[in-house]
């Protein structure tokens, strides 16, 4: 327990000191210069540093399922604080999400999200969530791959929660094939009401992509119930394969 503390502490020291020295100096370059790029570079970097300095660990599998040279939509449940830096380190170099609007007022992060290309949808405006998914589409039109949490909030247990919608209608009005990911490994790292974080090992699975060309938003409940079940299928994998090498 006592290492766990003293590396968090480190983590969150490093973390801050970085996002408070290079997040200014790295956006000033990128609005000046117009270099998105670079502010994914830093972020992957950032990352990198939070992940090595916490000790949590991962590994992918099925990576070859993620079709080449286009946008797609990455769809994972959601169990731990740790799954998002994992999968925006392990699924793509320019990852883009749905976010909610509130982060938007936080001063480096909120400007960083904006200037990154990540859309904000604001839950308590049912219009402006729709033109935020309209945006979202045309995003990924546009080239840009986007992960989604279709369960909206962490699992509490091993159990998927019930999928939102939005994620789906907005890959159904890009025509872009979602790419089932389950994500495990990572509840142990932050236990609830806890700010130490534990080393842990985290597996990311990928699944075959699910295609939505010709597919409509009225199609959007059958092909929740895919997506669900391809993940809820990796998770079975995942667990099994987790027994046979404790076993």
């Amino acid at each position: 327990m006592r290492l766990a503390a003293f590396r968090s502490v480190v983590t969150y020291v490093v973390v801050a000191l970085y996002v408070l020295i290079v997040g200014p100096l790295g956006m000033a370059i990128t609005i000046a210069f117009k270099a998105k790029g670079l502010l994914y570079k830093l972020g992957h970097a950032g990352v990198w540093l939070a992940l090595t300095f916490a000790g949590i660990r991962y590994r992918v599998i099925g990576r070859e399922h993620v079709p080449a040279n286009r946008a797609v939509v990455f769809c994972s449940n959601h169990q731990s604080n740790v799954d998002p830096p994992v999968l925006f380190q392990a699924l793509h170099p320019q990852l883009h999400i749905l976010y909610k609007a509130e982060l938007s007022k936080l001063p480096v992060l909120g400007r960083a999200l904006q200037i990154g290309g990540f859309i904000a949808v604001p839950r308590e405006n049912r219009d402006e969530a729709f033109k935020a998914i309209e945006r979202a589409a045309e995003s990924i039109r546009s080239g840009n791959t986007f992960l989604i949490f279709p369960e909206g909030t962490r699992s509490r247990t091993e159990e998927l929660l019930p999928f939102k919608k939005g994620g789906f209608v907005m890959a159904l009005k890009a025509q872009a094939p979602i790419v089932p990911v389950a994500v495990s490994g990572g509840r142990a790292s932050m236990r609830k009401g806890s700010w130490i974080v534990r080393p842990v090992n985290v597996e990311v699975r990928i699944g075959e992509p699910v295609d939505t060309s010709g597919m409509t938003t009225e199609d959007r409940d059958h092909l929740i119930a895919i997506v669900r079940e391809r993940i809820a299928q990796l998770l079975r994998e995942s667990s099994h394969g987790a027994a046979q090498r404790s076993g």
